[in-house]
């Protein structure tokens, strides 16, 4: 059988013609799927018995199965553990702010980038998840939650622009308006920085928003914290935000992870301003989570100070206010906790 969300649009509709359904049987289809979070085809009534049961023989909807949900008790931030067809598993996180519901979302079963201070990274990579499998993880959110998500980030477990066809594909299907119809500028991947993908990206007139994950404003300091820096240095990422810019007229957010001692100082956030000079972004400052344990999280002063040096130079910038820390939101610890426990 096949999973029936790894199919878009025009995919399904060619699926459908093979089995001899009715053109519009695809939307009524996706009706149930995507708007009224229905899973069982033979709970979809405006389809005839025996067009339900050819659809029961020939695909499944590919929800994951929910092994573990959290909810905080602080803004109710909520994290999910999901067990997939094949029994690996994958965390989505979804956040509560006043007027919008955003999901945070993985795109791996792991993560090949090992970044020193991420939970995911320290896990190991499995493989790349399916597009249906990326979609299935708003559907999951907004079936158990009771919500409707409209926004997400590509911010959870892996790399998105390491699985970029998929990336791309369930982009599409979570802005196509006969499935989760979430506007595109909604939508923000975020990337440790993959230079021709974020190059592809805006040949291809994708449109979404895009966040990179920078950290440190030297080589140096950045191969400590990332090893893939070693490949595609601090220059060649910049190279490609310019191009970027230049092809899509749009803003990127810098992220910016702030440590204790180690790129927190004054003379951090002067090279990153320098670095950033010229570019149209906006700089998140985001304390470190308590995942290494070498890596502490800096003092709000320190944070407020580095964030006034970037002002002065005409970066705006914030510091993120945190959510879900009672459940330990970043992606990648719940599952990190239940492979140590087996």
């Amino acid at each position: 059988m096949k999973n029936i969300l790894n199919f878009n649009y025009d995919q399904l509709h060619k699926e459908f013609e093979k089995l001899g359904f009715e053109k519009y049987r695809v939307d009524q289809v996706l009706d149930w799927i995507y708007k009224k979070r229905v899973f069982n085809f033979e709970d979809m009534t405006n389809l005839s018995k025996e067009q339900r049961k050819v659809l029961v023989e020939k695909f499944y909807v590919g929800i994951p199965k929910l092994l573990d949900m959290q909810i905080s008790k602080i803004d109710r931030t909520t994290k999910f553990l999901w067990e997939l067809s094949d029994g690996n598993t994958i965390e989505s996180v979804v956040l509560f702010h006043t007027g919008r519901v955003t999901a945070c979302i993985s795109t791996q079963v792991g993560c090949p980038v090992k970044c020193s201070f991420c939970a995911t990274g320290q896990s190991g990579f499995v493989r790349n998840l399916k597009a249906g499998e990326i979609v299935s993880q708003i559907l999951g959110i907004e079936f158990y939650r009771n919500v409707k998500v409209g926004n997400v980030v590509y911010m959870g477990m892996g790399e998105p622009l390491l699985n970029f066809d998929e990336t791309l594909k369930s982009v599409e299907m979570l802005n196509h308006k006969k499935m989760l119809n979430i506007g595109k500028r909604r939508i923000t991947i975020s990337t440790v920085g993959i230079p021709e993908k974020i190059i592809e990206l805006a040949e291809r007139n994708v449109d979404v928003r895009l966040a990179l994950s920078l950290h440190a404003a030297t080589n140096s300091k950045r191969d400590e914290l990332i090893p893939l820096n070693k490949k595609y240095s601090v220059d060649e990422l910049i190279y490609a935000i310019k191009k970027y810019q230049e092809i899509t007229g749009n803003r990127v957010t810098i992220e910016y992870l702030l440590i204790r001692e180690f790129n927190d100082y004054p003379e951090d956030a002067e090279r990153l301003a320098g670095l950033l000079k010229g570019l149209s972004v906006f700089v998140n400052l985001i304390p470190v989570n308590p995942v290494n344990p070498n890596f502490y999280r800096p003092s709000r002063w320190a944070m407020e100070r580095f964030k006034q040096i970037l002002e002065r130079h005409g970066i705006e910038s914030e510091i993120r206010v945190e959510k879900g820390t009672d459940i330990e939101a970043a992606c990648g610890q719940l599952r990190r906790r239940k492979l140590k426990s087996k």
